[in-house]
Protein backbone atom coordinates (compact mmCIF):
# COMPACT_ATOMS: atom_id res chain seq x y z
CA UNK A 1 0.00 0.00 0.00
CA UNK A 2 1.51 3.27 -1.05
CA UNK A 3 1.14 6.58 1.05
CA UNK A 4 1.57 9.86 0.76
CA UNK A 5 5.53 11.21 1.91
CA UNK A 6 5.59 13.84 4.16
CA UNK A 7 7.92 16.68 4.34
CA UNK A 8 9.71 17.52 7.76
CA UNK A 9 7.92 20.64 7.53
CA UNK A 10 4.74 18.64 7.33
CA UNK A 11 5.88 16.39 10.02
CA UNK A 12 6.41 19.15 12.14
CA UNK A 13 2.92 20.21 12.40
CA UNK A 14 2.05 17.14 13.31
CA UNK A 15 3.65 17.37 16.87
CA UNK A 16 1.34 18.67 19.67
CA UNK A 17 3.19 19.59 22.39
CA UNK A 18 1.64 19.66 25.87
CA UNK A 19 2.90 22.98 27.23
CA UNK A 20 1.12 24.61 23.71
CA UNK A 21 -2.07 22.40 24.58
CA UNK A 22 -2.33 24.00 28.14
CA UNK A 23 -2.78 27.24 26.53
CA UNK A 24 -6.10 26.06 24.92
CA UNK A 25 -7.70 25.21 28.24
CA UNK A 26 -11.38 24.29 28.39
CA UNK A 27 -13.29 25.34 31.36
CA UNK A 28 -16.82 24.94 30.26
CA UNK A 29 -17.05 21.68 27.43
CA UNK A 30 -20.01 20.12 29.02
CA UNK A 31 -22.73 20.62 30.58
CA UNK A 32 -21.70 19.27 33.84
CA UNK A 33 -18.83 21.53 34.41
CA UNK A 34 -20.44 23.80 36.24
CA UNK A 35 -21.86 21.28 39.10
CA UNK A 36 -19.10 22.20 42.19
CA UNK A 37 -18.07 18.43 42.24
CA UNK A 38 -17.03 17.96 38.65
CA UNK A 39 -15.07 21.33 37.53
CA UNK A 40 -12.38 20.63 35.61
CA UNK A 41 -10.19 22.28 32.80
CA UNK A 42 -10.55 19.94 29.35
CA UNK A 43 -7.58 20.00 26.48
CA UNK A 44 -9.04 18.51 23.18
CA UNK A 45 -5.66 17.51 21.48
CA UNK A 46 -7.45 15.08 18.87
CA UNK A 47 -11.55 15.37 17.49
CA UNK A 48 -14.23 17.24 19.79
CA UNK A 49 -13.55 14.47 22.90
CA UNK A 50 -17.41 14.59 23.30
CA UNK A 51 -18.02 17.98 23.53
CA UNK A 52 -20.99 19.46 24.18
CA UNK A 53 -19.46 23.59 23.69
CA UNK A 54 -19.58 24.23 19.71
CA UNK A 55 -16.91 26.08 19.83
CA UNK A 56 -14.15 23.85 20.63
CA UNK A 57 -10.89 23.37 18.57
CA UNK A 58 -8.66 20.68 19.09
CA UNK A 59 -5.04 21.06 19.22
CA UNK A 60 -4.01 18.87 16.36
CA UNK A 61 -6.86 18.70 13.06
CA UNK A 62 -7.04 16.04 10.74
CA UNK A 63 -8.78 12.36 9.70
CA UNK A 64 -7.77 9.98 12.58
CA UNK A 65 -9.47 6.94 13.67
CA UNK A 66 -9.59 7.63 17.61
CA UNK A 67 -10.32 11.25 19.74
CA UNK A 68 -7.81 12.17 22.26
CA UNK A 69 -8.57 14.46 25.36
CA UNK A 70 -6.70 15.38 28.45
CA UNK A 71 -8.11 17.37 31.42
CA UNK A 72 -7.16 18.06 35.11
CA UNK A 73 -9.27 17.77 38.02
CA UNK A 74 -8.95 18.98 41.69
CA UNK A 75 -9.25 16.56 44.58
CA UNK A 76 -13.25 15.04 44.76
CA UNK A 77 -13.61 16.93 41.40
CA UNK A 78 -14.20 15.00 38.14
CA UNK A 79 -16.76 13.83 35.53
CA UNK A 80 -20.23 13.03 36.46
CA UNK A 81 -22.47 10.68 35.87
CA UNK A 82 -22.54 9.56 32.15
CA UNK A 83 -22.60 7.27 29.37
CA UNK A 84 -21.67 7.51 25.52
CA UNK A 85 -22.34 5.22 22.17
CA UNK A 86 -18.51 4.22 22.10
CA UNK A 87 -16.16 2.89 23.96
CA UNK A 88 -14.06 5.49 26.02
CA UNK A 89 -10.60 4.36 27.47
CA UNK A 90 -8.78 6.10 30.64
CA UNK A 91 -5.16 6.14 32.00
CA UNK A 92 -4.51 8.95 34.87
CA UNK A 93 -0.90 10.29 34.39
CA UNK A 94 -1.34 11.49 37.98
CA UNK A 95 -2.92 11.02 41.01
CA UNK A 96 -5.02 8.84 41.74
CA UNK A 97 -8.80 8.77 40.75
CA UNK A 98 -11.92 6.36 41.84
CA UNK A 99 -13.96 5.19 38.67
CA UNK A 100 -17.79 4.39 39.72
CA UNK A 101 -19.44 2.56 37.20
CA UNK A 102 -23.36 0.64 37.13
CA UNK A 103 -26.08 0.16 34.32
CA UNK A 104 -28.81 2.88 35.18
CA UNK A 105 -29.49 6.42 34.98
CA UNK A 106 -30.72 7.01 38.20
CA UNK A 107 -26.73 6.96 39.86
CA UNK A 108 -26.76 4.13 41.35
CA UNK A 109 -23.09 2.12 41.34
CA UNK A 110 -22.62 -1.10 41.12
CA UNK A 111 -18.82 -1.22 41.18
CA UNK A 112 -15.45 0.90 41.61
CA UNK A 113 -11.76 0.73 40.83
CA UNK A 114 -8.78 3.29 42.32
CA UNK A 115 -6.35 3.57 39.33
CA UNK A 116 -3.06 5.16 39.95
CA UNK A 117 -0.51 6.64 36.99
CA UNK A 118 -0.71 4.24 33.98
CA UNK A 119 -3.66 2.20 35.00
CA UNK A 120 -6.39 2.02 32.31
CA UNK A 121 -9.79 1.36 31.90
CA UNK A 122 -12.13 1.05 29.22
CA UNK A 123 -15.90 2.10 29.14
CA UNK A 124 -18.16 0.23 26.49
CA UNK A 125 -21.05 1.65 25.61
CA UNK A 126 -24.09 1.91 27.47
CA UNK A 127 -22.22 1.43 30.86
CA UNK A 128 -22.69 4.51 33.09
CA UNK A 129 -19.95 5.83 34.85
CA UNK A 130 -18.58 8.61 36.67
CA UNK A 131 -15.34 9.37 38.45
CA UNK A 132 -13.03 11.74 40.43
CA UNK A 133 -9.92 12.45 42.11
CA UNK A 134 -9.41 10.66 45.46
CA UNK A 135 -5.89 11.99 46.16
CA UNK A 136 -4.47 15.01 47.69
CA UNK A 137 -3.84 17.09 44.50
CA UNK A 138 -4.73 18.34 41.47
CA UNK A 139 -4.52 15.50 39.10
CA UNK A 140 -4.29 14.63 35.19
CA UNK A 141 -6.06 12.40 33.22
CA UNK A 142 -5.64 11.03 29.63
CA UNK A 143 -8.44 9.92 27.07
CA UNK A 144 -9.02 8.06 23.90
CA UNK A 145 -12.38 7.98 22.21
CA UNK A 146 -13.55 5.87 19.56
CA UNK A 147 -14.71 8.24 16.13
CA UNK A 148 -17.80 9.61 16.25
CA UNK A 149 -19.80 12.80 14.38
CA UNK A 150 -20.31 15.46 16.43
CA UNK A 151 -23.91 17.03 17.11
CA UNK A 152 -25.69 13.79 15.36
CA UNK A 153 -26.86 12.61 18.74
CA UNK A 154 -26.93 13.13 22.44
CA UNK A 155 -23.91 12.82 23.41
CA UNK A 156 -22.55 12.76 26.82
CA UNK A 157 -25.99 10.73 28.19
CA UNK A 158 -26.30 12.66 31.50
CA UNK A 159 -27.40 10.83 34.82
CA UNK A 160 -30.74 12.31 35.75
CA UNK A 161 -29.56 13.94 38.49
CA UNK A 162 -27.03 15.80 37.06
CA UNK A 163 -29.43 16.94 34.24
CA UNK A 164 -31.68 18.51 36.95
CA UNK A 165 -28.48 20.18 38.86
CA UNK A 166 -27.47 21.39 35.86
CA UNK A 167 -30.85 22.29 34.24
CA UNK A 168 -31.21 24.64 37.94
CA UNK A 169 -28.16 26.68 37.06
CA UNK A 170 -29.33 27.29 33.54
CA UNK A 171 -27.20 24.76 31.40
CA UNK A 172 -29.26 22.51 28.78
CA UNK A 173 -28.15 20.40 25.72
CA UNK A 174 -30.02 19.61 22.58
CA UNK A 175 -30.97 16.47 21.31
CA UNK A 176 -27.98 16.46 19.05
CA UNK A 177 -25.65 16.84 22.37
CA UNK A 178 -25.37 20.63 21.67
CA UNK A 179 -25.21 23.01 24.92
CA UNK A 180 -28.19 25.69 24.82
CA UNK A 181 -26.38 28.17 26.46
CA UNK A 182 -27.77 30.22 29.04
CA UNK A 183 -27.79 34.29 29.10
CA UNK A 184 -25.28 34.50 31.46
CA UNK A 185 -22.99 31.75 29.83
CA UNK A 186 -19.95 34.42 29.00
CA UNK A 187 -19.94 35.17 32.74
CA UNK A 188 -19.80 32.06 34.34
CA UNK A 189 -17.33 30.82 31.95
CA UNK A 190 -15.00 33.79 32.96
CA UNK A 191 -16.08 32.72 36.73
CA UNK A 192 -14.63 29.06 35.61
CA UNK A 193 -11.14 29.98 34.24
CA UNK A 194 -10.31 32.56 36.99
CA UNK A 195 -11.31 29.88 39.33
CA UNK A 196 -9.63 27.06 37.63
CA UNK A 197 -7.24 29.00 34.97
CA UNK A 198 -5.67 32.02 36.20
CA UNK A 199 -5.91 31.37 39.73
CA UNK A 200 -3.21 28.66 38.93
CA UNK A 201 -1.24 30.85 36.62
CA UNK A 202 -0.89 33.17 39.20
CA UNK A 203 2.68 33.88 40.85
CA UNK A 204 2.86 33.17 44.62
CA UNK A 205 3.76 36.44 46.16
CA UNK A 206 6.99 35.92 48.23
CA UNK A 207 7.36 37.47 51.47
CA UNK A 208 9.60 40.29 52.38
CA UNK A 209 13.11 39.83 53.09
CA UNK A 210 13.38 41.75 56.55
CA UNK A 211 16.64 43.94 56.80
CA UNK A 212 18.42 43.75 59.67
CA UNK A 213 17.88 46.43 62.21
CA UNK A 214 21.03 48.62 63.31
CA UNK A 215 21.65 46.88 66.05
CA UNK A 216 22.33 43.96 64.73
CA UNK A 217 24.07 45.70 61.83
CA UNK A 218 26.37 47.02 64.21
CA UNK A 219 27.14 43.74 66.33
CA UNK A 220 27.88 41.95 62.70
Amino acid sequence: MEHPKLTNEEMLKRVVRFKDAKKRPIPLMFIDSVLPRHQRVNYAIIGDTASENPNIKPSLTGEHKFQIGMFTAQPKCGPAWHTHDYIELFMPLTGKWKFYWGDDADGTIQGSAVLGPWDMISCPPGKWRSFENVGKEEALMFAVLEPHEQFRFKDPYWGTQVLEQAAALGFHADDSGKMIKPANFAEVEKQLYDKLVRKKKAPAKKSASKKPSQKTAKRN
